[in-house]
Order: C-alpha cells, then structure tokens, then sequence
C-alpha cells in the first residue's frame, strides 16, 4: 500500500469555522511565515455539513465579505405574547454561511500563502520528537502521515468529558419564501417564547430576516434529548401558520443541529505540541450555544503567538467567571428552579442590549455582571451557585460523535421525497 509523508511548521485537521479561522490567522500579513497543512475529511459522514453561523461584533470584522445578512434591531416575544424590540448601538448581530465562508478564506489563501490542503481521514493523533503527526487514510487508500511542530485538531473527542449539567441546544429551521411580504428585514427575531413549552427545559422560535419575503425560521430547544424529525416539522408548521401567520410557504431547504451546552470542562492541550480547537477546545458558550466570535479570538491568539515564536498553547475560548455564572444558569434550567422563557425575557427587558451580548460574550465587567445578576431572579440562582461546589461531575453516556457534540447543519433536500410543497 502507498504511504507518503507530509510535513510542515503547522497541521490543522478539520477544515470547519475553527480550521479556517485558524489558518486565515496564521496567513494573515506580518509576523513569521509558516508552512500550514489543512486535513480535510472527504464528502461523507466525516465532513460537516453545510450550516449557518450567527454572531455579533462592532463595525467591518475580518469576514465582513462573507457575511450574508446582518442587523441592528433584536427582538423578543415573551410567552404572554409580550414583545420587546430593541436596536443595537455598536454591535450588529450578522449570519454567516459556511459555504461562503470557505469561499472566501480559500480565496484569501490564494497560491501563495503557505496553506496545503489535503482531502484524507485523519485517525491517529501521536506525539512524535520536536512536534505531533496525525496518520490519515485518502480517497484512493494511501497512508498518510502529516507531521508539524504544532498540531490543532478541531473533531469532536472520543469520549465526552464529565460534567455535573449537559443540555442540549436542539433545533430545526427552514429557509422559507412567502407569496407576500411577511418579515421585517431589519429585525431579529432572537426568541419567541409564544411557542408550546415542553415539560422539561425550554422552547422558542428563531426567525433571521433575509428579505421582505425570505428568512431563516427555526424551531429549537434546550433539554435532555433531541426530537423526532416528524416532531420538528410539526412544530415548525404550527410555528409558522398559527403563530407567524405567513400563509403559504415555500420550503427552499432545512437546517437542522444539535448542540451541547454543558460545564464539563474540555481539556484544549493533547500533547506537548498538539491541542483541541474550536468546540472542541471549548469554544461553545455553555449557557446559548454560539461558537463562532469565540473561534475567530481563539484563532487570533494562537496565531500571534506562533508567528512570534512561541508555542502556540490553545487559550481559554471563555473566562472563568463567565463559565461559572453559566453553569449556575445551567443547574437551575435543568433543575427547573427557574422558568426560563421568563429568565430569557427579563434579560432582555431590563438589560440594555449592547451589555446584553457583551455579557453573551464574556467581554462584560464585575459590576456589570453584578447589575445583570440581579435582574434575574436571585434567591433560586443564589442556592444554585452555593449547590455547585457540592455535585460530582459525571461521565456521560455513548462517545463523542453523538448529537452532544453535533453542531449546527444544513440538509438542503428537505423531509420526504421530492422538493418540499407549499405549506
């Protein structure tokens, strides 16, 4: 059988958000040049599919040519029926397709960045002298071994790290058209609690305007176990005839995901030169799910330390005390000490939004995170906080390919055979 070996300043297996940002970074002008090797699993069940990033930062970010639809305004619907719109300041929240964000790295790459690409299966991840080499299979059966002085492995892990809550952040959307206008383009629907709530955790609906007539309308979840695909079609019908009342709809494609929030705590160095990357490494904000803003800091950092010299070490995607707080958040969801559709609203009614989603991101002060604290409700989150310290953190169940560790995913022949009908 064909063997052959690769080797380079720097290999980067997985060729998803974390991949890319990673090599876009160390591509970037200035500072030392590398050698980069991207593994990238072939078409199959090994390669993500498709999906839609959603994140928010001030002003032109570096991706701003991959950005497909962004906005000022947010908003929330209460279960009441309550609705609290409220317009950003510095921030913008923006959609990011994954499609266009390959797209637009690989152009960047151009011929001479540095940046290899190779199509294989990566298997084993082993520490070799001066470095780490990851042995891979290609399409047509020859073994190859990449080898680098640093290695970022961005697959799930084999075994899911113990945790003391795992929810999960369940959903499906569909890319909708209408006969007539229906969305406001300039407004996020972040949370629609005017959905059914199911018995444990919480549920709402998610609209991202793409025109008058077009938009992402999502059906998701937080809680212990993923739903039927027939049961997110049924929520989503409901969704979007009885509370949307849009009418007939045209279903171009769907996404759907599953994602772990959890205070397990995941373990960013492999090796001595090799590290975990992306959600991963731990870049999924535990108590909401998003993970891009934090792969693009992560990317930056590992980069600037590279190309100074240094080691290159994985950093903390999260600080500390924004990983407590949404553990505090996630024992008292999944304890049903508070009722989330009201956490979720108060948030949003009592906190200015630009502080809202620095908060989202970490990026808030001590006194901020005290002002926001006590908008929730206090006594319930106080006896969790004081609880945490006293619970064992435990295995889970099955490895870390199932849906824990899904992220979001486009499947763009909708449910059934055949182009989905109107609605």
């Amino acid at each position: 059988m064909t063997q052959e070996l690769i080797a380079a300043d720097v290999v980067i297996v997985g060729a998803g958000a974390a991949g890319l940002c990673l090599a876009h970074a160390l591509t970037a002008p200035g500072g030392k040049r590398l050698s980069i090797v991207l593994v990238e699993a072939p078409e199959g069940p090994l390669r993500p599919p498709d999906r839609t990033w959603c994140f928010w930062e001030e002003g032109e970010g570096e991706f701003e040519d991959a950005v497909v639809a962004s906005w000022r305004r947010l908003r929330v619907h209460g279960p009441d029926g309550e609705r609290i719109e409220r317009r950003l300041d510095a921030l913008r929240y923006k959609m990011v397709p994954s499609a266009r964000l390959e797209e637009v790295v690989t152009e960047r790459f151009g011929s001479t960045s540095g940046v290899r690409r190779v199509e294989a299966t990566a298997h084993e991840v082993r520490r070799v002298t001066q470095g780490a080499e990851v042995r891979c299979t290609t399409v047509d059966g020859t073994e190859l071994t990449v080898r680098g002085q640093s290695l970022y492995d961005s697959r799930p892990p084999a075994v899911r790290p113990p945790a003391r809550t795992t929810l999960l952040q369940h959903f499906r959307g569909w890319f909708v058209r209408t006969d007539e206008p229906a969305f406001d383009p300039g407004v996020v629907e972040l949370m629609d609690f005017r959905v059914p709530q199911p018995r444990h955790g919480l549920a709402f609906g998610y609209v991202l305007p793409l025109g008058p007539q077009d938009a992402l309308v999502e059906y998701t979840e937080f809680s212990r176990a993923p739903l039927s695909r027939q049961a997110y079609e049924s929520a989503l019908e409901l969704y979007t005839r009885e509370v949307l009342g849009l009418g007939p709809i045209l279903v171009r494609s769907a996404e759907e995901g599953v994602i772990a929030m959890t205070d397990a705590r995941f373990p960013r160095r492999a090796g001595p030169a090799s590290f975990r990357i992306g959600a991963a490494g731990g870049a999924t904000r535990p108590a909401t799910g998003y993970t891009f803003a934090a792969v693009q800091r992560q990317s930056r950092r590992i980069a600037a330390e590279l190309r100074g010299g240094g080691v290159g070490s994985a950093p903390a995607p999260h600080p500390r005390r924004a990983l407590a707080m949404d553990a505090v958040l996630l024992r008292a969801l999944d304890t049903g000490r508070i009722d989330g559709p009201d956490f979720f609203t108060g948030l949003f009614r009592h906190t200015p939004p630009d502080r809202l989603l620095r908060f989202l991101d970490g990026r808030t002060r001590l006194w901020e995170d005290v002002r926001i604290g006590f908008t929730t409700p206090v006594r319930p989150m106080l006896r969790t906080a004081l609880e945490l310290p006293l619970l064992r953190r435990t295995a889970a169940h099955g490895k870390g390919r199932t849906p824990p560790f899904v992220e979001e995913g486009t499947d763009d022949t909708p449910a059934g055979p055949g182009p989905r009908p109107r609605l």
